[in-house]
């Protein structure tokens, strides 16, 4: 892959950000050494290597499922900006 001025400027456009043409060199820069240090790794032989499937050893660590920090109804219902009854009221957003 070419990394070329035309490249940089449509990953400025699809970032939405603008680049000085300083900053668009040191990112050509950058990118270009990203793609040598990803040619170097893949000239690493990985042929008797099994691939990674879990970064540790550890399995289904559970903790028990105990409620707390509980608050009332009231408390809950003073923060809201309006309400019915004990629930909170939201507007409409799907028309039946």
């Amino acid at each position: 892959m070419e990394i070329n001025d035309d490249l940089i400027k449509k990953l400025e456009n699809l970032s939405k950000l603008s680049f000085s043409e300083g900053e668009r060199e040191i990112i050509k820069k950058d990118l270009e050494n990203i793609l040598e240090m990803i040619d170097k790794i893949q000239e690493v032989n990985t042929d008797d290597v099994a691939p990674l499937q879990y970064v540790n050893s550890n399995v289904n660590i559970m903790r028990e499922d105990v409620p707390n920090n509980e608050i009332s109804n009231e408390e809950a219902l003073k923060n809201a900006p309006s309400s019915s009854g004990p629930y909170i009221s939201v507007p409409k957003v799907i028309d039946l």
